[in-house]
């Protein structure tokens, strides 16, 4: 008995709505473009926090990374007055790494990097480049590529023996050897030889959250990887750089040191211990240390916060929306008051015609959500294909704005529909 008046009364709204399909199309515009920024902005939203959780991810939950830095206060200077030579010291050591393994507890891993920039060249082909000195849990330990098959990574006998071997980048197999397989060839790395063991796969991910002493992001495609006992004896620890007719010296031992934990739940107290630790033996702050934990976190706050807020931006246009439909349907009880009148004389009750008013009201938000959900969807894909920004659809962001714009077709249609209710018939028959 229900469900047919329902139906019933929802095709008369429909019918009703027909009659001016302009007044009813503009009307629902404000829903329109309401639901479609609540879905464009939420999915924008969405694919921006992805795309940087993505990259705190990849620099491991799991980790806790420490980093050398060079003072800007520290410039020691070893000769005349004017500073023509200079030479620094600072940031991580071998001690340091060697402390946090064998003092902290809950460490799983300690991998100790160090980066050096060198120029390489075999034959005539030749490249800057980066040496990564490190361990053989490199690989394990990282966001790394894989090996490409056929070659081998730098092993703890290689660490032993401090054997001159090297794997190398992608790029440095494109560039250096172009015409001929690498493994088994004496790459010129510096003023030394290092036979190729090794190639790494293609590292198409963003570049690798690891600084030289010039603060220069090292690219894996672009580096060479020895193992760390080799660069101590042939690399020794100082570099050197001539620019405008001075020279500066700097001396770090190591430019990285990653942490790992054994419990994700216990990286922040570890962070303490190790941020402790190090600060004892270091009376200058030439270090930094980064969590990724405490960066994920803060971002996912962020991200909440910010998709709040763009919510409620474009709730304002949903509200928008609702104001127009009310102001559109007030318009029509008036028009409509003799047709009113004549329904109530024919029996017709106040819920009858609250629920053809509410209906006419529903029937407009339910068509503009849809037609919003198509313009949210719409934008995004059109933004993602020109600028490839990332994005995203949930489907609680489609639900929860099609649910919004029939909450607001029925809150903003209860007024008319109360006033047309309440007409008195015989005043409703006798108006023009």
């Amino acid at each position: 008995m229900i469900i047919p008046m329902l139906t019933r009364t929802f095709k008369l709204g429909l019918k009703s709505l027909l009659r001016h399909v302009l007044r009813s199309s503009l009307t629902m515009l404000g829903i329109v473009f309401g639901v479609g920024a609540v879905v464009a902005m939420l999915a924008i939203g969405e694919g921006a926090s992805y795309e940087s959780q993505e990259r705190i991810k990849s620099l491991g939950s799991d980790n806790i990374i420490i980093k050398s830095v060079k003072p800007p206060e520290d410039t020691t200077s070893s000769s005349s007055s004017n500073r023509m030579l200079t030479a620094i010291s600072y940031g991580l050591t071998f001690d340091d790494a060697a402390r946090i393994a064998n003092t902290v507890p809950g460490v799983k891993v300690v991998l100790p990097i160090r980066d050096v920039r060198q120029p390489l060249s075999y034959g005539d082909h030749q490249m800057d480049g980066h040496v990564i000195a490190t361990a053989p849990w490199y690989l394990s330990n990282t966001n790394s590529q894989h090996l490409k098959p056929g070659g081998r990574f730098i092993s703890s006998v290689d660490m032993d023996e401090r054997a001159n071997v090297c794997v190398i980048g992608s790029d440095v197999v494109r560039k250096v050897f172009p015409a001929e397989n690498p493994l088994g060839k004496a790459l010129k790395v510096g003023s030394g030889y290092y036979i190729v063991v090794g190639m790494m796969q293609a590292d198409t991910s963003t570049k690798q959250d690891s600084k030289s002493a010039g603060d220069v992001a090292t690219d894996i495609n672009s580096s060479v990887i020895i193992p760390l006992e080799t660069a101590k004896e042939r690399l020794g620890t100082m570099t050197g750089e001539q620019t405008a007719g001075s020279i500066s010296f700097e001396t770090v031992e190591l430019h990285q040191i990653i942490v790992k934990v054994n419990d994700i739940n216990q990286v922040l107290p570890v962070s303490q211990v190790v941020q402790g630790l190090i600060k004892k033996y270091h009376s200058k702050q030439d270090y930094e240390m980064v969590v990724p934990l405490e960066l994920l976190k803060e971002i996912e706050k962020n991200a909440r916060m910010f998709t709040l807020v763009l919510g409620m931006i474009a709730a304002i246009s949903l509200l928008v929306g609702g104001i127009g439909i009310m102001n559109i349907m007030l318009a029509s009880v008036t028009e409509r008051t003799r047709e009113i009148g004549i329904r109530r004389a024919l029996g017709a009750k106040k819920r009858d015609i609250v629920v053809q008013f509410l209906s006419e009201t529903v029937v407009l938000s339910l068509f503009g959500g849809v037609l919003g959900l198509g313009v949210g969807i719409l934008i995004p894909v059109i933004i993602r294909s020109i600028t490839g920004m990332h994005v995203i659809f949930t489907a609680w962001s489609l639900i929860l704005s099609f649910s919004i714009s029939a909450v607001v077709g029925l809150v903003f249609g209860i007024y008319p529909a109360y006033r047309a209710a309440n007409m008195d018939p015989i005043e409703a028959l006798r108006h023009e």
